[in-house]
């Protein structure tokens, strides 16, 4: 058991699982992480968040099989990482990490339910900030600047 004195859930909004409507969203990359498919291959996993607007500090994911037995999956990975790199402007990464905390363009979709699956979202696009700066937001400006100059992540 666990200690709650204190937390009033009247004070706060709780926390939303909805889907994203589709459209644009200033995101940035805030954790990554390569983990095995059941398949044998490796997928790197992207933990996306939302920097402003209504949905701020959201998270989306979005999975790239950068190691795979299906060369077209591989092959699209490959592309979906390109456009990342080129969004964020690291052309050459070294490293996953190097991705995160840098502002980008992410257009989201919404995949419909299937099966046993409830819809989800899916990231169909990712593309560069067109003028280099973020809108700020009445509710957190200092937060989302922060997050552009790099002092200070998002969260």
């Amino acid at each position: 058991m666990a200690n709650l004195s204190g937390f009033d859930a009247n004070t706060i909004e709780p926390a939303s699982f909805d889907v994203l409507p589709n459209g644009s969203y200033e995101a940035v990359i805030s954790n990554s992480e390569m983990k095995s498919t059941s398949t044998g291959g490796e997928m790197l996993v992207l933990t996306l968040q939302i920097l402003n607007g209504e949905y701020q500090n959201r998270k989306i994911w979005d999975r790239l099989n950068l190691k795979n037995q299906n060369a077209t999956a591989v092959q699209i990975a490959k592309g979906t990482l390109s456009s990342i790199c080129r969004a964020v402007n690291v052309m050459t990464p070294k490293d996953s990490s190097e991705l995160h905390n840098k502002p980008m363009l992410i257009k989201v979709g919404i995949q419909p339910a299937k099966g046993e699956y409830a819809e989800s979202n899916v990231i169909k696009a990712y593309k560069p900030r067109a003028n280099g700066t973020v809108r700020q937001t009445q509710a957190q400006p200092e937060q989302v600047k922060e997050a552009v100059d790099g002092s200070k992540p998002p969260w």
